[in-house]
Order: C-alpha cells, then structure tokens, then sequence
C-alpha cells in the first residue's frame, strides 16, 4: 500500500481505516502460521539431510561418495593392548612341504672363480618351495555297463549305474557344487558364472545348467529348512530382522531368523505378522527374541530384548542435531552399563542393578523436562493420534519398555543389540547390488533356502564347497539344535 492509497482510505472516513486494519491483521496472522508452518517443514528437511549411518538406521551406502569424517563410537572396550597380533596369537603363513609334488634340481657347474665343479660331490641342498595352483581341468570318468545275453531266456540285461549318473554326458557333483557356491556363497550372476568356468575349466555351462544346480541342492535342502525351524524354536535366544527385495518387478521381503549357529531366510510378499506366522518360527518360540522395534514383533507371546544399536544412532541424532542433553547423558548411561555387564560373570544381583537403574529413570526424567508433551489438546482436533516429536517418541519406548531395553541388564545372556541380524540380513543388499533383483519368486525361494545352509555351515566352521557337495548328494548336515 502506497501513501496515496493510505490517504484516500483516511478520507473515507473512521470505519473504513477499522475495517482495512482489521483486515490487514488477519492477513498477518495467516503470514504468521505459514511462516511456522515453513520453519517446520525446513527444520525437518534439514533432519533429513543431516541423517546418515552413524546417526540413523539408514545403510553405510546411502553416505555417498563424499563421507564426513565422523566419530564413530564402537561398543567393544579399549583393553589398552597394541594393534595387532597379540602375545601367543597363532599365527597363519606357509610352510615347506616334506613331500613336494615336483621337484626341480639346480645343478652347480662352476664356481665364480671360473673352477670346474661338474664331476664334484654334492654336500647338501638349499630347498625353496613355490605354492601355484595346477592347470584347472576336468577329469572325465567314464561307466561301461555290461550288456550280456542270458542263455537261459535270451534276454538281454544291463548293468546298473549309480543313481547319479543318468545321462549319457553331464556334469559331476563337484562341478555343480562349484555352481552353487560361486552363484549363491559370492553372488556371480550367471552370464558370467557361464564365462567363469569357460575360462577356468574350458567348460561353456549354460545358464540353464547354472539354474538347475540349484533347482537340485534346493530340493535336497527340505529335510535341513525343517531342522532348523526345529531348531530356532527351541533356541533361548532369537535374532530377527528383515529386508525388502524385489522378485518379479515386485517388492518381497526377506525374513531371517537367527542365533550364533543357524540362520533361516525366507521370502514372502508382506513384511509383518502374515509372513512370520507362514514360517512358523516365532508363532511356537518361547524364548528371547531380539529385534528393532518393529511392531509385528511385539505381538509374539515370548520375552523380547531390543536392539540398543538403534538407541545409540537415534540419540546420537538428538544430542548432535537438536542439541538435547538428556540424549547425550543416556547414551553415555548405555555404554557405560553395556562395559560393566560384559565384565560380569554371573547374573547381577538386584543391589548392583539399582544404580543403575535409578540413573536411566532420572536420565529419562530429564528428557521429559527438555521434551514435555503438550498440556492443552490443539483447539481443532484432528483425527488420530497427536503427533511427537522424535525425542518423545523414543522416550516414550525407553520408559514404556524398560525391560526390554535393559534386557541385557538384568540377563547377562541377553546381546546388547541385534547386531547378528543386521549382518545376517545384509548379505541381501550385497547379492542385489551385485546380480540384480530376481526374475521369478521360485527363484528367490531358492536363494533363500540356499543361504541357509551356507550361513549355518559357515557359522558352524565347515567347509562350505564340501557341505554344498554333500547337500547335493542328499546327505547335507542336519542341525539338531541351535
């Protein structure tokens, strides 16, 4: 509004000057409630953007290329030794051979003196071995069944061959192993599995073959997926997660369930309770189960320890970016208690548990005092819940659900996070990264199962080539417990 305009509304008269300032208050208090409304908005974008790994639960890889330099806080303590191998560590390194495959003599004929030394006895060698791998090749072995002629009816009658020998040329065991451990253990796409083995054996393998390796170790593994379900049941604790991974241009989730020996996977289309009651693990499991959080989980009828990994990285957040000190004295509180519980040998007594129990209530105090909840409802009420800010949020789940968060207080048992999970549900990211989503849902079924087995054998120390070799033999391990 210029003067002119000022001046003219004066001349019309008092009601008019009432009427224009009346206006112009309502127009400044609707600027008022989209300029806060804008801050709000800002300051959530600007949360987004300050979020990463060591602060949120989203991946290392979403950092980017350009990674700040960040404290990072590990939950192991300092023992105050050198870097290293430690005083009495076994080492690992070669070591001479006493029965070489091929032996290579080095004849002395002269001495730098220009002396003949051809016809001189030799008093002793200097031996120096040299590790290679052999010239990759296939053996072929060949079965000649008999054909006789009985003189008794005339008949003609063959000899029997093993039952895995069914067709006049295929490949062995082994080499469909080598398939299975290349594609499902490193996750080599096929194409290239094909050109691998090509190069290495001068065998070209159709995808096709690639695919009905583990068609084959897939079926044989049904007897296994049952043992550990069993086995999972029984356990006393549980570490699950899952991930999404998209099978036939659709987005699936990968289940798994775990402990220090076995791991389950498993592919479903929904993420909560329809498929966890489909593997029928958590339904029957009776012991601790821990996770993140996630809702469907807490509708399971056992004890339940959640993963303080999470805590740390949402406080870390908080006390970082929005400067709230009870996040910082809480997360120091964790870290302290996680230290004095992994000296411990036996379960805490209620007398060594209240110290610290009285800090994390006065802690969680104070969190309030920096984050109360609103007194008076919002003069339009909305429907749904009143929505909270993330600090309530989290202290409401750290107050409402103390024995959950302190699990590993008061059972020294207890993981302190559910670090097994994550690493056992991140291989999932790898194996997309690198081959790409799945074709077909039985595809990704197969993988699932598959997985399985190599994570428990590889858990369990054995020889996954051999254990793969076995499983296709009909024979794999069978886990009678967890």
């Amino acid at each position: 509004m210029d003067r002119a305009e000022a001046e003219r509304i004066y001349d019309l008269g008092k009601e008019a000057v009432i009427s224009k300032l009346i206006g112009l208050s309502s127009e400044v208090e609707l600027l008022k409630q989209i300029i806060v409304s804008l801050e709000d908005r800002i300051q959530k974008l600007e949360n987004m953007l300050s979020k990463d790994s060591h602060n949120s639960s989203k991946p290392p890889s979403s950092d980017g290329l350009k990674k700040p330099k960040l404290k990072t806080v590990s939950l192991r303590k300092k023992s105050g030794k050198k870097s290293g191998g430690q005083k009495g560590h076994k080492g690992h390194t070669l070591k001479q051979s006493d029965n070489p495959d091929h032996v290579v003599p080095l004849k002395v004929i002269s001495c730098p003196c220009c002396a003949d030394l051809s016809n001189e006895p030799v008093i002793g060698y200097e031996k120096r071995q040299v590790f290679d791998l052999p010239e990759p090749e296939l053996e072929v072995t060949e079965y000649q069944g008999e054909i006789k002629n009985c003189p008794k009816c005339g008949q003609l009658v063959k000899a029997s061959f093993p039952e895995a020998v069914n067709t006049p040329v295929q490949y062995g065991e082994r080499f469909r192993a080598i398939l299975v451990y290349m594609q499902n253990q490193h996750f080599i796409p096929s194409n290239r599995l094909s050109q691998m083995m090509n190069d290495l054996y001068s065998a070209p393998v159709s995808e096709a073959t690639i695919y009905d390796a583990s068609k084959r170790i897939f079926e044989k593994l049904a007897p296994f997926e049952s043992s550990v379900v069993d086995a999972l049941n029984d356990s006393t604790v549980l570490h699950v997660d899952e991930s999404g991974v998209r099978a036939v241009n659709k987005l699936h989730w990968l289940h798994s369930a775990s402990t220090d020996s076995l791991t389950f996977y498993g592919v479903h289309e929904k993420r909560g309770n329809e498929a966890m009651d489909h593997f029928n693990i958590l339904p029957n499991f009776k012991g601790r189960l821990i996770h993140d959080f996630w809702k469907p989980y807490l509708s399971y009828d056992c004890d339940h320890g959640l993963c303080n990994a999470h805590h740390l990285r949402e406080l870390t957040f908080l006390f970082e970016q929005q400067k709230q000190n009870w996040a910082k004295k809480m997360f120091d509180l964790l870290m302290d208690m996680n230290n004095y519980v992994t000296e411990q040998h036996n379960q805490l007594t209620p007398e060594q548990k209240e110290p610290w129990l009285e800090k994390y209530l006065k802690i969680l105090s104070e969190g309030w005092q920096e984050n109360p909840l609103p007194k008076k409802p919002p003069k339009k009420k909305k429907r749904g819940r009143i929505p909270k800010t993330k600090s309530q949020n989290l202290l409401i789940r750290l107050g409402n659900y103390e024995s959950w968060v302190l699990a590993f207080l008061h059972d020294i048992n207890v993981p302190f996070t559910n670090n097994l999970g994550e690493q056992d549900i991140r291989m999932i990211k790898v194996r997309l990264k690198i081959s790409g989503c799945f074709r077909t849902l039985v595809g990704a079924e197969r993988f699932a199962r598959i997985r399985s087995y190599l994570s428990s054998a590889r858990k369990q120390e054995r020889n996954i080539l051999n254990s793969i070799t076995d499983a296709i033999r009909g024979k794999p391990f069978m886990p009678a417990t967890s």
